[in-house]
C-alpha cells in the first residue's frame, strides 16, 4: 500500500504549535505523468552503476511501501516535530 497522507505537527513552548496534513495521493499524479522519463533515467544511472535496473525498482516500490505507519520525532530545546506517514 502506497502512504496517501502526512501528518506533520510543529510544537514550541513560546508560540502555539500547528499541524499540516499534506495529501501524498496527489504527489502520485505528476510521478505518473513522468514515469517514463524517470524510467529512463533510472535506467541509464543503473547501467552507469552496474546495477539490475529491475533489482532497483523493486527496492524502491518496497520502501515506498513500507512508509505507511512511520512515526518521526525530533525533540529539541523545547521544540518538536512529529511527522506521520498514513
Amino acid at each position: 500500500m502506497t502512504p496517501n497522507l502526512a501528518i506533520v505537527h510543529v510544537y514550541n513552548p513560546h508560540w502555539r504549535g500547528f499541524k499540516i496534513w499534506i495529501p501524498l495521493f496527489l504527489l502520485w499524479i505528476p510521478v505518473i505523468l513522468l514515469s517514463p522519463l524517470l524510467f529512463l533515467v533510472l535506467f541509464a544511472v543503473c547501467l552507469v552503476g552496474r546495477i539490475n535496473p529491475f533489482r532497483a525498482i523493486a527496492v524502491f516500490w518496497a520502501i515506498t511501501c513500507g512508509l505507511p505507519g512511520t512515526h518521526v520525532h525530533v525533540h529539541a530545546e523545547g521544540n518538536q516535530v512529529l511527522v506521520r506517514i498514513l
